[in-house]
């Protein structure tokens, strides 16, 4: 193992998903099973025409995000509103707080593709001059971070990492580096996606990489099933707030969780598809729990990519048995949340958070029993109980990038 790293502290947490509007209704909406998917009018008359939405109707959207809400893009509203979640939930207050030392760090997959959509038929239907002035501030990815940014008063650096799906986890990674090299105290970190439109749709489809099971809409996702035919588009956001142990510590907050190492690699092999044997992904584990100074043994728990596609999952419950033979407990949260692309891994590193501090591990929703090739503990059928000190979770996107955050309980 490599030298392990000083952690950080998690002190906040933020979630807005099809499964709930706050952390909370997110963890038991996730831990009741029930898939979020549903009849999508937008997708209408697609050969896909279901999704996973933010169970928010838009003018209450609206209203929570304030007067600034007609200039953002949906993707943006919804990273505000995680974001306010985290830092109240980690006692911070952008009032008071000095904003020149606090980063925003979110990432995001794809921006606003469906205002791309929506602005290219006026265009095209009615002309330029019915093209919105705002029509760039809502479709360009960075918006996230820039949103969170204003409405925080957080003057530190502003960056949108785009990795595809490992975008969340990513940015968690980054702002775990801003932390370590001084350049700021806090960290407003994850992911935020709202990607969901008929282009978009259209194109996973024909990549073969969302299910079909348009008879069967609530059991469409099903990650590690022998029977699985893809995912479910999605949409969300998670944000999590970081600090210096030290530092939390002084102010009087009580960390929720560590950030103990990250890993990220690149396979350097196709744009799609994983390479047999999933060496990059490894090397990303790998390092991952040598930074938090941990062997593979350690690991009590894997909240798993688990996309519901044939390859994916496949390649990464092999990478599980191969690295991880002690069997710790596996969960994905994609058959409740449907896939959420960019604001995958920060969704689901929040969760992990949480499954260390109800000391319960939820179940793969549609899932009876796992793919008989798969030598893991799949977590079915309902939660399990289990007190975890050590996590891991993955995070893989088109590109070919990787990356694994190790995560701690708090002991302090």
């Amino acid at each position: 193992m490599g030298a392990a790293t000083v952690p950080v502290a998690i002190t906040g947490l933020g979630l807005v998903t099809p499964a709930g509007d706050t952390a909370d209704t997110t963890w038991d909406g996730v831990c009741a099973g029930r898939s979020a998917a549903a009849r999508d009018p937008l997708l209408a008359g697609l050969p896909v025409d279901f999704s996973c939405r933010v169970q928010v109707p838009d003018e209450v959207l609206d209203q929570r995000v304030g007067r600034k809400s007609w200039r953002m893009g949906r993707a943006e509203k919804l990273a505000v509103l995680a974001a306010r979640e985290a830092v109240a939930d980690a006692g911070l207050d952008p009032k008071t707080w000095d904003g020149t030392r606090v980063a925003t760090v979110i990432g995001c997959g794809m921006g606003g593709v469906q205002k791309w959509e929506e602005q290219q038929t006026r265009l095209h239907e009615r002309g330029p001059d019915m093209v919105s002035p705002l029509a760039i501030p809502m479709i360009i990815p960075n918006q996230v971070s820039g949103g969170v940014s204003i409405d925080l008063n957080a003057r530190g650096a502003g960056l949108t990492p785009a990795t595809a799906c490992a975008s969340g986890a990513t940015a968690i990674a980054v702002a775990r580096d801003l932390l370590a090299s001084g350049l700021c105290d806090v960290v407003v970190a994850g992911g935020a996606e709202a990607a969901i439109g008929r282009l978009c749709t259209t194109g996973f489809w024909r990549m073969g990489a969302l299910s079909e099971r348009t008879d069967d809409i609530g059991g469409a996702s099903r990650p590690f099933a022998a029977d699985r035919d893809g995912f479910v588009m999605a949409e969300g956001a998670g944000i999590l707030v970081l600090e210096r142990v030290d530092d939390a510590l002084a102010r009087g907050a009580r960390p929720r969780a560590l950030l103990a190492g990250c890993g990220s690699t690149s396979d350097a092999y196709h744009p799609t598809a994983p390479p047999e044997g999933a060496w990059g992904a490894e090397a990303a584990l790998r390092a991952a729990l040598a930074e938090a100074g941990v062997s593979p043994h350690d690991v009590e728990h894997v909240n798993a990519h688990g996309t519901s596609t044939p390859l994916n999952d496949a390649t990464e419950a092999a990478l599980i048995a191969r690295v991880l033979p002690h069997r710790p407990s596996v969960t994905s949260v994609k058959g409740v949340l449907g896939h959420t692309l960019g604001a995958a891994g920060a969704i689901e590193a929040v969760l992990t958070v949480l499954t260390m501090q109800h000391r319960v591990v939820p179940h793969v929703a549609n899932l009876q029993a796992p793919a008989p090739e798969f030598d893991v503990d799949l977590v079915v059928k309902e939660p399990r109980r289990q007190h975890v000190h050590t996590a891991v979770s993955h995070s893989f996107g088109f590109g070919g990038h990787n990356v694994v955050l190790a995560l701690r309980s708090w002991r302090g």
